[in-house]
């Protein structure tokens, strides 16, 4: 397995160092294509793998090519890559907002999967919903789940148009717990906390709550309310986030990640 990836920044590398965990492809045998300097040498150093920082015909070797540049830069990318592209290739799309048929006419290249990963995929815990295009094998397509799950999750989605909902939902899911926890942080140091201590009373109560969610085969709901005793604190709490439509905001926010996606997608 020959692999290339354009653009290594942190979700790039995060693909290149899974593959490179797990034994998914030799260093050798991993093209590294960064055209900033800076960034560049750092690979280098870090021995990551064939380091260049230009798209030539060393394209044409390798079984897979990941793109992982930003938006903004991929008209230029795709004007050089498309000359050195060869039969029977598989190019995955780790970027934001650019459909399956955009890539593919300006790449004149069908086999064209396109998938949106979310950071935790640089810990080997990521979440990554992924599309084919219909000239896409059940081969390529399960070479490719292979692969991304090495850096978490891989589920494969029929329609291509819910990776828009992928992106409101776990491509930006991690920004939304954060910004949870975040605000339990501060109300924690408003009630007397040094910010130290309510973060950690704020994020083990996080990690404990996930291994008892994944681990319980209670409901959600039922969870809530094995919590929140009649006229306790907790239903309290609840009572306010009711009161305030916290549930429904985030939802709104939710679909409006989603609705922005749809127009960056235009």
């Amino acid at each position: 397995m020959k692999i290339a990836i354009v653009g290594c920044g942190n979700m790039g590398m995060a693909f290149a160092n899974s593959f490179i965990q797990y034994n998914l492809v030799k260093k050798e045998d991993l093209l590294l294509i960064e055209k900033n300097k800076e960034r560049g040498d750092i690979l280098q150093e870090q021995k990551a793998g064939v380091v260049v920082d230009t798209i030539s015909e060393k394209i044409s070797s390798v079984n897979l090519v990941i793109l992982s540049v930003k938006p903004q830069d991929y008209p230029s990318v795709s004007d050089e890559l498309k000359q050195y592209l060869r039969p029977g290739q598989l190019v995955l799309s780790i970027m934001a907002g650019i459909p399956i048929k955009k890539i593919q006419e300006s790449l004149s290249y069908p086999l064209i999967i396109r998938a949106m990963p979310n950071t935790p995929a640089l810990l080997g815990m990521g979440m990554t919903a992924f599309a084919s295009a219909p000239e896409v094998g059940m081969s390529d397509i399960r070479l490719a789940e292979n692969l991304i799950n090495s850096t978490g999750r891989a589920v494969f989605l029929e329609e291509e148009s819910l990776l828009d909902a992928v992106t409101g939902l776990s491509g930006s899911g991690p920004a939304y717990f954060f910004y949870v926890i975040k605000n339990m942080i501060d109300a924690g140091v408003a009630m007397g906390f040094d910010p130290a201590m309510s973060a950690l009373l704020v994020k083990q109560t996080m990690l404990g709550s996930y291994h008892l969610m994944q681990t319980s085969d209670k409901s959600l709901d039922e969870l809530i309310q094995a919590v929140a005793s009649k006229g306790g604190t907790t239903e309290a709490a609840l009572k306010t986030f009711g009161e305030k439509e916290v549930g429904e905001g985030l939802q709104k926010g939710i679909f409006a990640a989603r609705d922005r996606a749809v127009e960056l997608a235009k």
